[in-house]
């Protein structure tokens, strides 16, 4: 099958190793270093290709009810996307998997890809020699395990309610991974197939002991050596009660019983002096007090209470009298303020607003006894002297007119509609496609 011109230009002499149709003239060349997507000339677009190269770090999936998206992560590149029918995908994917596995080094430059199982967050991609699964969101990124055949020892399946179970003996270890019900029949053939094929025996019980026989051969060909292993005489031991040297350095810590039993005199001497200074700062405290009080009593407070009241409790002195009567500046402000207020003219009194802005009574009351006009005479007596008329024959036939026009106008729109209806159904077409 011919390729178009615009593909044989981008490809050179690179070898095609898959071709995908992917509906109308739209196709996917898959080769062993990037993947080709050509887009036929359509009516939103003209004839393109785009190239994505297979050397990511992350494959990711999403599917919609007819297209689906497959991302290419470059890592610090950026990252590429690639749209297509969902309908398509199954068919597509597994070329652009086996590209990328590929460019990873995770498959021999030979080594091709069997199947690809997806299953919610597990990938399962079987190819000729090893199997690689992936656990994640992603299709496929760098946190991956690969099984080779080599290693594989047996094979086995647990059936279940919902899912079948797919156990691998791998180096004596065993692994494990879960397939759907309904897949579970094409992964057991799939492996079954390659492994059998990769081992080239005929069931898994021939495999099993094929494998024995290797681990045999392998075990009996293993030098014993586990006599010869020599560690050398190892460090010399540390001594446990080393001497105390003759003479002490001057930085050398003490013991903590020497430690414990001797006093710093120096803190008994800074002892005293925190309780001396604690007293001495108690006085100035009591200085203070005393003139405070002194002031306190000034010439208000001295004043003895008159003895014919009888025995009456002296008042607390007021503070701001306090403080007008020891701040002779504040007294002289007092009086100027007073004598201020005292020459100030009176205010003159404001005249009645509410006589000012109400109106006059007579004025209301002939306001509500004027007469009433035409209007409202006419709307009283109906439609009598209202100045209508009968339709008259001129009037029906600008009616006719009009009505012509538009039904002409109508029928235009009509085959307008009918055009935008086929170039709609076109674009919804194109659009199916994965354009």
């Amino acid at each position: 099958m011919s390729q178009p011109e615009i593909v044989q230009n981008d490809l050179a002499d690179e070898e095609v190793v898959a071709r995908v149709d992917l509906g109308g003239e739209d196709e996917l060349y898959v080769t062993p270093t990037r993947t080709l997507l050509y887009r036929a000339e359509g009516l939103l677009s003209d004839e393109s290709v785009e190239e994505y190269p297979h050397g990511a770090e992350r494959i990711t999936v999403s599917e919609g009810r007819r297209k689906a998206k497959v991302t290419l992560d470059y890592g610090l590149d950026g990252d590429a996307t690639l749209s297509l029918p969902a309908k398509r995908l199954d068919r597509a994917l597994p070329p652009i998997v086996e590209g990328v596995l590929h460019a990873n080094d995770i498959l021999d430059e030979d080594e091709q890809l069997e199947r690809l199982f997806r299953f919610s967050e597990l990938t399962i991609a079987i190819a000729g020699r090893r199997i690689v699964r992936h656990i994640g969101a992603n299709l496929w990124d760098e946190d991956f395990e690969s099984y080779r055949y080599e290693d594989v020892s047996d094979l086995a399946f647990e059936d279940g309610s919902v899912a079948t179970s797919v156990v691998l003996t791998v180096n004596g270890r065993q692994e494990r991974f879960k397939a759907p019900n309904e897949d579970a029949r094409a992964v057991r053939a799939a492996l079954e197939t390659t492994l059998l094929s990769y081992w080239d025996v005929d069931s898994v019980a021939e495999l099993r002991a094929a494998a024995e026989s290797e681990d045999d051969e392998a075990a009996a060909s293993e030098p014993e050596a586990g006599d010869n292993v020599s560690f050398g005489d190892g460090p010399d031991p540390l001594m446990a009660d080393p001497t105390e040297p003759e003479e002490l350095p001057e930085n050398a810590t003490r013991q903590r019983e020497d430690a414990g039993a001797e006093q710093d005199p120096t803190a008994e001497t800074q002892a005293e002096a925190d309780a001396s200074a604690g007293g001495a700062a108690t006085d100035p405290a009591t200085q203070q007090v005393e003139p405070s009080s002194s002031q306190s009593e000034g010439p208000g407070a001295s004043a003895e209470p008159d003895p014919s009241l009888g025995e009456t409790s002296t008042p607390a002195p007021d503070p701001s009298a306090a403080e007008s009567a020891s701040d002779p500046q504040s007294g002289t402000g007092a009086e100027s303020w007073a004598d201020s207020i005292q020459r100030s003219p009176e205010p003159q009194s404001a005249p009645d607003l509410t006589e000012a802005q109400s109106p006059p009574t007579d004025q209301g009351a002939g306001s509500s006894q004027q007469p009433e006009g035409p209007e409202s005479q006419a709307g009283e007596g109906g439609f009598e002297g209202s100045g209508f008329e009968s339709a008259t024959p001129a009037v029906d036939e600008q009616l006719r007119e009009e009505l012509a026009e538009l039904r002409t106008i109508v029928e235009q729109q009509n085959e307008e509609l009918r055009a935008q209806r086929e170039l709609v159904e076109q674009l919804i077409e194109e659009l199916r496609r994965g354009r």
